[in-house]
């Protein structure tokens, strides 16, 4: 699947953090449910910026600037667009009170941890998709 070594370790780690999301939704960690959820987002669209844009991807966390990066490569993520920006304020929100307006772990529900993992599984997915091809 992987002609890049740096590709596979990104995909990897995004597996990964969707597993370990999966595994904390069960103890109630719903924050870091949506935390994980935008980490895998963002590490399976660097895999595939280096899998098939074969460049190294920006060094930044904006999961709708790197669907940006695809985007200008012509690369159709019209479909996933909406799940980018929805996971986005995410990697701020799920981890500090001034950009949660309150305690991370007190204002994610398990409703929102679902609804980040289930964003989350369906762009990895969609990435696989291309991935694969």
């Amino acid at each position: 699947m992987f002609k890049r070594r740096e590709a596979e370790e990104w995909w990897r780690e995004a597996l990964k953090d969707l597993e370990v999301a999966e595994k904390l939704l069960r103890y109630g960690h719903y924050n870091h449910v949506a935390f994980l959820s935008h980490q895998a987002v963002e590490k399976a669209l660097k895999a595939l910026i280096i899998e098939k844009l074969r460049v190294l991807p920006p060094k930044i966390h904006n999961l709708l600037e790197l669907g940006r990066v695809l985007s200008e490569e012509g690369i159709d993520i019209s479909e996933i667009v909406d799940d980018l920006k929805d996971l986005n304020p995410h990697y701020l929100t799920s981890r500090y009170p001034d950009a949660a307006n309150g305690m991370p772990s007190e204002v994610y529900s398990e409703r929102m941890a679902r609804q980040c993992l289930l964003m989350a599984r369906k762009v990895v997915s969609w990435i696989e998709r291309l991935l694969s091809t």
